[in-house]
Parts: C-alpha cells; structure tokens; sequence
C-alpha cells in the first residue's frame, strides 16, 4: 500500500467555518498577532490571551468537519494515509483519519507552563485559577510564535518516505512547516490544492497544482490517483 501523506492548513478548516486569517493589517481578529500568539503577549496579559483561545475553543465546538475531510478519511481504503496539519482544530480526527499529526499543537489542549510534558484534554473556558497537579498554571497547547515547533523531526521522518505528497489550503509560507517538502523523495507525486497557490520554486519535484477551494480539490485529487493506477 503506498504511503499518502497530507500537509494541510487554514484553507481545509475555512469551508467549515473556522475563523483564522489574520487580515490585511496583520492583526488577528482586532488583536496584534503578538498580543494573542507569543510568550511574550502571555506573559503582559494572560487573561487577554486565554479569553482569545476561549473564544477560538467555543467556536470549534460548533462546527464540523468538511468534505474536503471526509474525503481524506476515504482515502485510508487504498493508502497508508498520513495528515500533517497546521491546524489546532481537530476537525481531521473527528471526519475519522486516524493518523494525525499537529505541528502546531491542539486547541482543546492545555499545558503546564512550568512542565510542557503536563498535557490535559480541555473543552471548557481557561482561566489563570486553573493549575496542573503541581499548582502550576496552565496555558493553551498552542505552538506561539518565537518557540519551537517540536513535532517538525517527527513530520520530517513521516514525510521522508512518502510516495505521494499532498498539500491543501496552506501558502507554503510558514516555517518550518513550509520546508517539509524539501524532505519529499524525488520521485514522489505532489499535489497542490489551494485557492490561490503559492509560486513553488527551488524544489525537485513536478507539482500539479489544483487550484480550487479544498472539497473541490480532493475530489480532483481522487479522480488523478484513481487515473494513475488504471
């Protein structure tokens, strides 16, 4: 069975309705991204910052996972399928793939500010009341601007053996995420699903590009793998 791997980010969770662009201006829902999404921004305001991924956390608990998820999980009948996502929703998991990686952790997750080891499952509202089993605060398991990405070793090892690699809704701009591909072997297949694709260049592999929205573009996909092994 030939291995699939995805590397998925804001574009697949947009037709679901998950909120994550930041606009024209750099902000993110009115706030400075560094305000929201930095240790820095936690350490000036914490209460501002958990009330932010409160209010991301509720909005997640409303919505539900797309096609273009759906179709991802069908995939797993004929393909060792394997999603690394961008993402902090858990809309992959929930469609059913049962391969998920997250390089940017999970919003409905918390962790010890003093043991980042110290993870808990969390739907509710967080507060700076909340301690882990050491009194220690809690934040969101969220991967903030200026910290590591410490699940990328992971992602690298996934992808260094794929035979196709897919990429869905992500500009190919945010590092170390975006440099995934350089790990791809040569005589992989890429796919590139976007609206609006970023320029791929300085990289080995032939990219077919689909540019369409993500649940349009897995069902291309699908019909291009099912065209290759006929």
């Amino acid at each position: 069975m030939k291995k699939l791997v995805v590397l998925s980010g804001a574009g697949i969770s947009a037709e679901s309705g998950i909120r994550t662009f930041r606009d024209a201006n750099g902000l993110w829902e009115g706030h400075d991204i560094m305000e929201v999404a930095s240790p820095e921004g936690f350490k000036k305001n914490p209460e501002l910052v958990l009330e932010f991924y409160n209010i991301r956390r509720k909005q997640l608990l409303t919505v539900h996972p797309n096609d273009a998820h759906k179709l991802l999980v069908n995939l797993e009948n004929d393909y060792d399928v394997h999603i690394i996502t961008q993402n902090v929703d858990d809309l992959h998991e929930r469609a059913g793939n049962k391969n998920v990686l997250h390089l940017h952790g999970e919003l409905l997750k918390v962790r010890s500010v003093s043991n980042e080891q110290h993870i808990y499952d969390w739907r509710e509202d967080l507060n700076t009341s909340h301690k882990d089993i050491n009194g220690s605060s809690l934040r969101p398991h969220i991967v903030w601007f200026g910290e590591a990405v410490p699940m990328i070793e992971e992602a690298i090892r996934i992808v260094s053996d794929a035979d196709i690699f897919v990429i869905i809704g992500t500009s190919m701009q945010v590092y170390p995420a975006a440099s995934l591909i350089d790990y791809v072997p040569a005589n992989a297949k890429v796919y590139y699903i976007d609206v609006n694709p970023t320029p791929l260049h300085a990289i080995k592999h032939k990219v077919k590009v689909i540019s369409d929205k993500a649940s349009k573009g897995v069902k291309q996909l699908i019909d291009e793998l099912r065209l290759d092994t006929n």
